[in-house]
């Protein structure tokens, strides 16, 4: 382990570009960093390689080292670490992936760049580069240069440009720093100028943008650096070229311990993406959901029926085959590590209204260049009649289950959405006729699932129509408009769901047994979906109270991974989680103090 570092955890940086991204631990190690896409091959996978220490990874250590600080630059994805050693020499490594605009068009290069200056003293510094291909299973041939390494990993070949001493870097060999040093490392391509030059300048354009983005979200007043942070996130979260958005950057990473339950996290689910998107447009950030529209347009045009898998590939892909990979013991040593993700093949009737909702503000938002109009709603209208013909089918539902399936109370409420959308689209749009068909199609589903997804025994929703289970989904009723917030029969399954499903102030998703047993961590995401209920209803200082509980469970850089054990108060499951980090969001928005109030 690289410069005797610590276990792996999920005390980790995000570094990215909407290209590419790292994952960073805290003692300024690369521990993640697929290419040549976020779904791609890790070429750094210490994270998931256990005790092995057979590389992937990029450290960069100060010999004796004693302590570490980390922080973001403000209001950027550039991350510094300072590593002190046991004589107070202190070392400072800036971690980012350039963006910024350049010739009309946004700079995001599968690059990243690290530039590490002595800050006092002059520390001896230890640079370990291994990267790897095929999951971790192969050193790469290397060739190198006066100033670069080239490595061969499998079908591409990456290079390392630096300043530094290439026979240090490659042999791992410990030397003093008196100067600055600058790293480079991306395509096999030539830098136009040294490499230093390069990295301060990336770096200068690369704050400016950022601070430029930030500048322009429409914040509350409260909570604002939760907020820009999580927005930040998310935006490296989404592959630009594309539109497509990953539900987190990593693979496998275990709902908790030998759960089994390892999944490949770095795929488009349409449900994931329309939270995030929603909580951009919420923040005024509305580009994502722009490009977004162009790639759910694609999928539309791919699908002539209407017929909606889960989750897609960054590039469209529709085959996701799932693969347990031997190469990589797991994170922690928990296995097994996955790649692929079989859920694309299964039926999940949530995804028309999830589609239909992301877009929707683009028919009404006049800030946009490009709204939506009658060619767009014509070609989301098989969507719909997927949905009407689908609401009160039988499918795997949101959490995914793999071996059984029932008609989902959320999957019929989301295709609810799907055409009480429409309805409301075509009104806009002028189209009486079309409004009225669709409107009837909403009534229909609406008056269907409050008679099938009720338990009257319970006083509450259930999870299945005519089951006895309940999961933390129904508390999304009034997010997307089934029911207020203060109906009687929403105020009943609210506390059903307290009673059954809450453990403190965490939420677990369900209780139920599952294929692979009960669920042993919270899931962030639902712990959200509780504070916005309770906010909807009143009870604004159980809100916070939740939501102060969650913030302090934040990592020392305020992410969140996908769930929580309640016990430990321990991160699990893959990282960054973009239901999270859109929890944050909405959360804070949800509580925060309105200006007029405060100014």
């Amino acid at each position: 382990m690289s410069g005797g570092a610590r276990a792996p955890s999920l005390d980790l940086g995000v570094i990215g570009n909407a290209c590419a991204a790292a994952l960073i631990d805290r003692d300024a190690c690369v521990v993640w960093m697929c290419a040549p896409r976020m779904d791609g091959d890790p070429v750094f996978c210490r994270l998931l390689d256990g005790e092995k220490d057979e590389g992937g990874e990029w450290s960069i250590a100060v010999e004796d080292q004693v302590a570490t600080e980390q922080r973001y630059v403000r209001n950027t994805a550039i991350l510094e670490t300072v590593l002190t050693d046991q004589d107070g020499n202190r070392l400072r490594v800036t971690d980012f992936a350039p963006r910024f605009k350049a010739a009309g068009r946004i700079f995001r290069p599968q690059t990243i760049v690290r530039l590490v200056e002595p800050v006092e003293g002059t520390p001896r510094m230890r640079v370990r580069l291994r990267p790897r291909h095929g999951y971790g299973a192969h050193a790469p041939d290397t060739t190198r240069g006066t100033s670069h390494i080239r490595f061969l990993l499998g079908p591409q070949v990456m290079r390392l440009t630096t300043d530094a001493p290439v026979e240090y870097v490659e042999r791992g060999t410990a030397f003093l720093v008196d100067r600055p040093y600058a790293f480079v490392f991306g395509p096999d391509e030539r830098l136009a100028q040294a490499p230093m030059a390069v990295a301060r300048a990336f770096l200068e354009e690369t704050q400016s943008y950022w601070c430029e983005w930030v500048r322009y979200l429409s914040l509350p007043i409260d909570f604002q650096d939760v907020v820009i942070r999580a927005a930040i996130t998310l935006k490296l979260c989404a592959h630009e070229e594309t539109g497509g958005i990953v539900a987190a950057l990593t693979t496998s990473i275990p709902e908790y311990g030998e759960s089994g339950r390892t999944w490949d996290y770095r795929f488009c689910w349409l449900r994931d993406s329309y939270f995030t998107v929603k909580a951009l447009n919420l923040l005024g950030a509305t580009r994502t959901m722009e490009d977004y529209l162009g790639y759910v347009s694609n999928i539309a045009t791919g699908s002539p029926d209407g017929y909606l898998q889960p989750l897609f590939g960054l590039g469209l892909e529709r085959r996701i085959d799932e693969a347990v990979l031997g190469t990589l013991p797991g994170y922690r040593g928990h296995g097994p590590v996955r790649s692929g993700n079989a859920a694309y093949a299964q039926v999940q009737n949530d995804g028309y209204g999830s589609v239909i909702l992301s877009i929707t503000q683009c028919f009404f938002d006049e800030r946009l260049p490009a709204m939506g109009g009658e060619a767009l709603f014509h070609r989301l209208e098989p969507l719909g009649e997927q949905a009407a013909r689908r609401w009160d089918q039988p499918d795997a539902g949101l959490w995914e289950f793999r071996t059984r399936h029932a008609v989902h109370t959320y999957s019929a409420m989301m295709c609810w959405a799907a055409c009480d959308r429409l309805a409301r689209i075509a009104g806009r749009l002028g189209l009486a006729g079309d409004a009225r068909r669709w409107r009837d199609a909403a009534e229909r589903i609406h008056a269907g699932t409050l008679e099938r997804g009720w338990n009257e025994e319970l006083k509450s929703f259930v999870s299945t129509f005519g089951g006895a289970d309940l999961d933390a989904s129904l508390l999304l009723m009034p997010e997307i408009g089934f029911l207020p917030a203060r109906d009687p029969r929403f105020l009943s399954t609210l506390a059903a769901c307290e009673a059954h499903l809450r453990f403190g102030n965490h939420l677990y998703r369900y209780r139920a047994p599952d294929d692979f047993g009960e669920p042993e961590t919270a899931f962030t995401a639902c712990t959200f979906w509780l504070i916005d209920a309770l906010a909807r209803v009143g009870r604004h200082d159980d809100a916070r109270e939740i939501f102060a509980d969650i913030l302090d469970h934040r990592n020392h850089l305020g992410l969140l991974s996908e769930g929580l054990h309640v016990e430990t108060g321990e991160l699990w499951g893959n990282f960054p989680q973009t239901y999270s980090m859109v929890g944050l969001i909405n959360a804070a928005m949800r509580l925060s103090r309105r200006w007029e109030d405060v100014l």
